[in-house]
């Protein structure tokens, strides 16, 4: 499977969104309340902690938990869940990939607005 550069940036981006769709965004609360907890742990009296994400739960809900918790194992996933839908049904995620795609670059277009004015 060879893609164009412009194919490569598009399912780049596709993969960043569905990342952050699916480990970060508001719609994916459940899933992530039902998969991993977040431990605070105080890191001086100033009021600084850090936030410790692992798996809930025990055997499968624990293991697939700690898979979630980490973003860059969501990004993999995500990526070979587009590249298998791809070549599998190329119509469907092509389309799928464009609208993921569009997003992301709509969001990060938005962060530098809010960030840099």
């Amino acid at each position: 499977m060879t893609f164009s550069a412009i194919e490569f940036v598009m399912l780049a981006l596709a993969t960043l969104r569905l990342m952050r769709l699916l480990r970060y965004d508001y719609i994916s609360n459940r899933l992530r309340a039902f998969l991993i907890e977040e431990i605070e742990h105080p890191l001086d009296e100033e009021g600084a902690v850090e936030i410790i994400t692992r798996g809930r739960g025990e055997g499968f809900r624990y293991h697939f938990g700690e898979l979630y918790a980490c973003h860059w194992c969501v990004s993999i996933w995500s990526a070979l869940f587009l590249l298998a839908g791809l070549s599998i049904f190329p119509v469907v995620f092509s389309f799928i990939i464009s609208v993921l795609s569009i997003a992301a670059l709509a969001s990060s277009i938005q962060f530098l607005i809010e960030t840099f004015g």
